[in-house]
């Protein structure tokens, strides 16, 4: 009696200590992943004084410029954009053909019974003639002016860095996301530490909105539906 006592003891305890497992799984797998920033993956540089020397290699030298040149440094971005294109082209064609062919004189056959069901003279008159024009023009302008700081990411072997950078200003609950990334050289930076959109490599620039305003821009859902399926 005792043993089956401890038994359903047991039992008891364990029924109530399972909801308590499995609210504290549910709670560790609905825990969101912090992901590292950009500083968290930069490595601290490792200050070593065994040489005897207050210089270390992440220091600046006091006849450095302020321009960036290593993994982790800031550099301003001047973005000026200005794109414009036009095209217009036209085409015109005219073709024309004609055919006609008779016997006016057949052995005298024209001047038969024949002659009352048919004209010989004018067996054959055929015409034929196309024309087609054509016309189109088409232009495009686009001017973006704007300034944000990025950062490097990577120094390649060249010298050459590639950057990235991101602005996110909110006003009135409307975002307006600015986004750039390119590769830039270091002779193209000047001395204040900025650098031209103009000189940026495989530079991708994105300026996007979020909010109430910018889904007014868009139609709605339905109207994309019919618009897809719509077949004329």
């Amino acid at each position: 009696m005792l043993m089956q006592e401890r038994i359903k003891k047991g039992l008891k305890c364990a029924l109530l200590c399972a909801p308590l497992l499995l609210s504290a799984c549910v709670a560790h797998q609905s825990a969101e992943v912090k992901t590292p920033t950009f500083d968290e993956q930069i490595p601290a540089p490792q200050m070593s004084y065994a040489s005897g020397s207050l210089w270390q290699a992440s220091s600046t030298g006091l006849a450095d410029d302020l321009k960036a040149r290593r993994r982790g440094d800031i550099i301003t971005v001047v973005i000026s954009e200005q794109a414009s294109a036009s095209k217009q082209a036209s085409t015109g064609t005219n073709r024309g053909s004609s055919l006609s062919a008779g016997i006016p004189k057949l052995l005298g056959l024209e001047t038969t019974g024949i002659s009352n069901w048919a004209d010989l003279s004018q067996l054959l008159n055929a015409s034929f003639g196309s024309k087609f024009d054509g016309s189109g023009s088409t232009s495009r302008q686009e001017t973006l002016q704007a300034t944000i700081s990025a950062k490097v990411l990577d120094v390649l072997a060249n010298g050459n860095m590639t950057i990235e950078g991101r602005r996110n200003v909110k006003v009135n609950n409307e975002d307006q996301i600015i986004v750039l990334s390119g590769t830039v050289r270091s002779r193209d930076i000047s001395a204040d530490n900025t650098v031209s959109s103009a000189l940026i490599a495989d530079a991708r620039i994105a300026y996007s909105g979020k909010g109430v305003i910018s889904d007014r821009q868009k139609p709605g859902w339905l109207m994309n539906a019919v618009d897809w399926a719509w077949p004329f």
